[in-house]
């Protein structure tokens, strides 16, 4: 099972399927924090043997469900450039943070947002689109940094100003990137998304672009570091079990860590592993990032989503 955006060349995932003599079925659950309600609710009779998608922010619920296996082989005592733990093998990471229209701010002569308090007041109304922390992974991955960066007490003071100035709330992130996002048609030119999203948007133009048309806001409370991992499925078929474990190490394979960086546009976990170019040259990780401690984000996390919700939406 993984989320919407699991996506590999199919001659790599051709080659391991003839390597490891079986059938690979992807089942596409939605956004992550679909993919774990699934995972959930069909816990006493798994659709999967395994699950690649679980995050940092996932983890707990995850966790507390008691629907994942730890995995003990190679690849999960290998060095990664960052960890999960608990028996879940990282294979990327990525920074969620605020992208913005470049074009846009230029024509309309605001300034660039340099704070999340700027972002609150109305000469910026109506322009943030985020996504829902209770069915997205950089939604919550958002709302943990602004607890983070801000203090608890502060996060939802800011995001109760932020529902009085228009913020738009939608379910998963290509709805946010793709439908609302001024550059794809929409009329949101602030947009929840990845650090590497400027980097995709050069190298997926039709044109060649020497500089992105994007740009990234690595502001306080503002930058998540996000941990992507592969683990087994409790309950899974006992028989798929090798061949379970194989895709895990194939998952941190030299040829899958370079693939994953302009497929899924991240960065690769396993340590050491090079950078393509144009994540090198577009994609520049920002220097700090405000992640709650992972204890208490696993202590905290579903009253926090509950009270995001209570505090935005109701």
């Amino acid at each position: 099972m993984t989320h919407n955006s699991f996506d590999l060349p199919r001659e790599l995932l051709a080659r391991f399927e003839q390597e490891a003599g079986v059938r690979l079925q992807l089942v596409k659950a939605g956004d992550a924090g679909e993919m774990v309600n699934k995972l959930i609710l069909t816990k006493a009779r798994p659709i999967a043997d395994l699950v690649y998608g679980i995050d940092n922010t996932l983890l707990p619920r995850a966790l507390q469900a008691g629907v994942l296996e730890p995995y003990t082989g190679p690849a999960a005592s290998r060095a990664a450039a960052a960890e999960l733990g608990e028996g879940v093998v990282p294979v990327d990471y990525g920074f969620v943070c605020l992208n913005v229209d470049k074009a846009w701010f230029a024509a309309s002569g605001l300034a660039l947002p340099t704070s999340l308090e700027d972002l609150a007041r109305p000469a910026y109304a109506k322009l943030l689109v985020v996504q829902n922390p209770a069915t997205s992974s950089p939604g919550q991955a958002f709302l943990m940094a602004t607890i983070a960066g801000l203090g608890e007490e502060e996060a939802f003071a800011w995001w109760a100003r932020m529902r009085a100035n228009g913020v738009k709330v939608v379910r998963g992130w290509t709805e946010a990137y793709y439908t609302e996002f001024t550059r794809n048609g929409g009329t949101r030119p602030i947009v929840l998304s990845y650090a590497s999203s400027p980097a995709a948007e050069v190298f997926y133009s039709k044109t060649p672009l020497a500089e992105a048309p994007t740009a990234n806001l690595f502001i306080r409370g503002g930058v998540f570091r996000q941990v992507e991992g592969v683990a087994l499925v409790r309950g899974g078929n006992p028989a798929a079990r090798e061949a379970a474990g194989r895709f895990i190490e194939f998952l941190r394979s030299p040829a899958v860590q370079q693939a994953l960086q302009t497929t899924m546009w991240m960065y690769p976990a396993e340590a050491g592993a090079p950078l393509a170019e144009v994540m090198r040259e577009h994609a520049t990780p920002p220097t700090g990032f405000d992640n709650p401690d992972p204890a208490r984000m696993q202590a905290q996390a579903r009253a926090w989503v509950q009270r995001w919700s209570r505090v935005v939406l109701k």
